[in-house]
């Protein structure tokens, strides 16, 4: 349940909310389960904010501070995320879907179970994310850097991952049917079980990636 003070002071304006952040900067928001839908957030400190189950979509969170934020099952659908902070933040089970997260840092996030399909994550930070059994169905990727992420069983079917650097990734038993990867980086990444069937693989570095049962493009 939302803290009903808190939430007025978001809802007061951007000057009001830093304001009152700088002078209480161990307090951590409780705005969980409100509804933002369409609200103007952008490069707001939300750090540490907790938006658990919130209905953030359409909202405007261009540059926006959510580092630390809790976000689990936060509805994002649509939402304007360039490049935002979202570094450490726990997004597991959150609705993501069509979010603009170009540029975006998720460096270390927790997006387990996360829906991503039809994204874009161009150029995002998402080193050492958890991916794991998220779904990123034709999600935009490309240029994205997935080093050591975990993408174990990740629903990555026709997505765009063209010159991602995926070093050392997890993507045991991933979907990725029909996936893009050309000039991506592969090397030393954990391909174990994954499913290739289809995948654009031209140009891509395997070296040194573990291919076991993986089933791999007839061409």
């Amino acid at each position: 349940m939302a803290n009903q003070e808190h939430l007025a002071l978001l809802k007061a304006g951007a000057i009001t909310w830093m304001e009152w952040r700088e002078k209480n900067p161990d307090i951590e928001p409780d705005l969980s389960g409100v509804d933002l839908y369409e609200a103007n957030l952008a490069e707001a400190n939300l750090s540490f904010v907790n938006f658990s189950v919130a209905n953030l979509s359409f909202a405007k969170l261009t540059q926006a501070n959510l580092s630390y934020a809790n976000l689990i099952g936060v509805n994002l659908s649509q939402a304007n995320l360039k490049n935002a902070v979202l570094a450490d933040a726990n997004l597991i089970g959150a609705e993501l879907k069509g979010a603009n997260l170009r540029g975006a840092d998720l460096g270390t996030a927790k997006l387990h179970r996360t829906n991503l399909c039809f994204a874009n994550l161009i150029e995002a930070n998402l080193i050492g994310a958890d991916l794991s059994k998220a779904n990123l169905h034709e999600t935009e990727l490309i240029g994205a850097n997935l080093y050591k992420a975990d993408l174990y069983q990740v629903n990555l079917s026709k997505a765009h991952l063209s010159s991602a650097y995926l070093l050392r990734a997890n993507l045991s038993g991933a979907d990725l049917r029909g996936a893009d990867l050309r000039w991506s980086n592969l090397k030393g990444a954990n391909l174990a079980g994954a499913n290739l069937t289809g995948a654009k693989l031209a140009g891509a570095n395997l070296n040194g990636a573990n291919l076991q049962d993986a089933i791999m493009p007839d061409y």
